[in-house]
């Protein structure tokens, strides 16, 4: 199943039962937390409807989820009054919710002490996510949007019916103001999932327009129904800027400055690491998984003494990249140096005794610098489409404190 089904057709009810929806709300929590949907998504639709009336079609629609599965536990708030008057502690909640791990308890005393009622299955974690969208169009000021088309019931669980060509086709007209709907370097219809979902395609950009325009250039199976979604996607929501690698913590995602100490490293499976040095002197093990592609070339060309600024989820110990900054590069190494003689490299002349050529009897006092040339240049780099999650922000959509070089 997926959750923005769910929201799209209890919307569908909440107006055929005479409310009107201001806006659907998709809201990508923290990408780190352990019990979640594959994308984390939480819900929430503005309305104008009766709170009794809305909780009852909302308890309706829980049995749409896959509850029968033990890992499906759905919760529904319904909050009444405007979205943007949510107390402080409600939006505090939703900001806390994309960053941090937070429990059931914690949402149900919230939502009880603001006076929301609640429905849900299973053990009901599922209302931590729905207060926290309940908090979100307060806590957030960031907003894009994502035009996703859905197919037809008997069609669910088969193979999807999508034209690629013309999904590239439209991609293309629709960038930048339209993004990561493909991954050109893989050749990869990013929109169209894999999953057996009832989810087409999902069409993210900037404006309304737009996502609704290169959603309806798609040539395909028939549509079901489409909705538009206001939406946190695309705006790195989930990073914290920390002074030094002492304060990340395990379960969050974070941003911080260092410099590279060492050598790239590939591992078993194509996995690159490479060892940062926070200004706080602590270090950290940073990775580009396999998954991440040709984003791993980028790592691997990184020296010892580069100044960086690294963004991603903390897991195991091991800040996971999503995307980085090339501050300043390393462009000169010591070598030994050549003689002015024969042109040969001269080698050591003994302790403290500097260099000499042994051919030349030439003599150097000791190393010298030579330019080193680097195939990166100083800006952000990004993993790409394929492997970009929902909440990180795309390099395209600008705003970054430096030169960008985005993925496409």
């Amino acid at each position: 199943m997926c959750t923005t089904y769910v929201a799209a057709t209890l919307a569908h009810a909440v107006e055929a039962a005479g409310g009107t929806v201001e806006r659907r709300l998709l809201v990508r929590l923290n990408p780190a937390v352990e019990h979640k949907t594959r994308g984390n998504a939480a819900l929430a639709i503005h309305t104008d409807l009766d709170p009794a009336r809305a909780l009852d079609l909302a308890r309706e629609r829980l049995d749409l989820a896959e509850t029968a599965d033990p890992k499906t536990n759905p919760g529904v708030v319904v909050a009444p009054g405007a979205p943007g008057a949510v107390s402080d502690r409600v939006a505090d909640f939703a900001r806390r919710a994309v960053r941090e791990l937070l429990d059931i308890d914690e949402a149900v005393a919230l939502a009880d002490e603001a006076g929301y009622e609640a429905a849900f299955a299973g053990n009901g974690r599922g209302r931590v996510g729905a207060l926290a969208a309940v908090g979100a169009w307060r806590a957030f000021d960031d907003w894009t949007y994502e035009c996703i088309s859905y197919r037809e019931e008997s069609r669910w669980g088969t193979p999807r019916d999508v034209d690629r060509e013309s999904v590239f086709a439209a991609a293309d007209r629709g960038y930048p103001a339209v993004w990561d709907t493909v991954d050109h370097g893989e050749g990869y219809p990013v929109c169209v999932p894999r999953t057996p979902c009832p989810i087409l395609h999902g069409i993210r950009g900037d404006d309304p327009d737009s996502v609704r325009q290169v959603a309806g250039e798609i040539d395909s199976e028939p549509v079901a129904r489409r909705a538009l979604f206001v939406t946190n996607q695309g705006t790195d929501a989930h990073l914290q800027s920390v002074d030094g690698v002492e304060a990340l913590r395990e379960g969050g995602a974070f941003r911080v400055d260092g410099v590279v100490v060492g050598t790239p490293e590939t591992r078993e499976g194509g996995h690159v690491f490479v060892e940062l040095q926070g200004d706080d002197g602590e270090r950290v093990d940073c990775a580009a998984f396999e998954p991440t592609k040709r984003f791993r070339d980028r790592v691997r060309v990184l020296r010892a003494g580069d100044r960086v600024t690294v963004c991603g989820e903390v897991s195991g110990g091991t800040l996971k990249l999503e995307k980085f900054a090339v501050r300043e590069l390393v462009t000169t190494e010591r070598e030994n140096p050549d003689c002015p003689e024969c042109g040969r490299s001269m080698g050591s002349a003994g302790a403290g005794q500097g260099y000499r050529c042994r051919d030349c009897g030439t003599h150097a006092d000791g190393k010298v610098e030579v330019p080193v040339e680097r195939d990166l240049e100083v800006g952000w780099y990004e993993v790409p489409p394929c492997a970009r999650r929902h909440i990180a922000k795309p390099l395209v959509r600008g705003g970054f404190d430096g030169t960008v070089h985005p993925e496409r």
